[in-house]
């Protein structure tokens, strides 16, 4: 299991992207719509990990609940795993609460699935896998 990145939620990319190029010294990549979670996507690539920075699109996502809520910041921290269902069941077991049980499609056309931050002390935790690699 590896970071794989680290999702900040920001009311705009248009004006946080700039931003975070700064920080880094890098471009942010295309913009991604994610119809499902009802976000747009932008990441910025960096040698150990990516930043994922998360726009809300609709009053009713996640992210956009998450800001109203919270205000911009660190919504979650994501690890790359092999095998994201055996994980998850695992884990469920350990008595994790799950907000997923199965994966579904996130950015990148990745497999996705969230730990229950009141299992995880108040942290959202996301799993990931490349789809080629499960099914």
């Amino acid at each position: 299991m590896k970071l794989a990145h680290i999702g900040i939620a920001v009311r705009s990319l248009n004006d946080s992207a700039p931003v975070f190029e700064k920080i880094f010294n890098t471009n942010a990549g295309e913009k991604e719509f994610v119809e499902e979670q009802k976000v747009n996507v932008r990441k910025i690539h960096l040698e150990n990990c990516d930043i994922e920075l998360l726009e809300g699109t609709d009053p009713e996502s996640p992210i956009s609940k998450y800001i109203e809520k919270k205000g911009e910041g660190i919504h979650h921290i994501s690890f790359e795993v092999e095998g994201i269902q055996n994980k998850l069941d695992e884990v469920s077991k350990g008595g994790i609460k799950l907000i997923n049980d199965t994966p579904r499609t996130g950015a990148d056309n990745m497999l996705v699935a969230f730990l229950h931050p009141k299992s995880t002390n108040s942290v959202l935790i996301e799993f990931t896998e490349e789809k080629n690699r499960n099914i």
